[in-house]
């Protein structure tokens, strides 16, 4: 069974940046491929980003191209998600989420495994 804790969410103005982190226990990460979504209030969880395994593969949500960056570190079991130039519209709780499948996956069906999630709030 795999545990993912999220953290690194906060307030932070628009145009701010925040890094948020996912670590996993219970499992080693080395072999899942890991995501990001996002729900905001009274929306549906919708995909942000995703990454390979090896960390070779990173796919985006168009809405966040060119502003977030996914990377991993699977010696350390975590996962993480830059984020630069935040926008009010990027208000929402991130999960992150993993699965032992090969590839990455922008479909939230697609991942075993979830975290409780993060706050992040952007002001205009």
């Amino acid at each position: 069974q795999v545990q993912l804790v999220e953290s690194g969410g906060g307030l932070v103005q628009s145009g701010g940046s925040l890094r948020l982190s996912c670590v996993a226990s219970g499992h080693t990460l080395r072999s899942y491929r890991m995501g990001w979504f996002r729900q905001a209030p009274g929306k549906e969880r919708e995909f942000v980003a995703a990454i390979n395994w090896s960390g070779g593969l990173t796919t985006y949500a168009t809405s966040v191209k060119g502003r977030f960056t996914i990377s991993r570190d699977n010696a350390k079991n975590t996962v993480y998600l830059q984020m630069n130039n935040l926008k009010p519209e990027d208000t929402a709780v991130y999960y992150c989420a993993a699965d032992p499948r090969s590839g990455y996956g922008s479909s939230w069906y697609e991942y075993d495994y979830w975290g409780q999630g993060t706050q992040v709030t952007v002001s205009s």
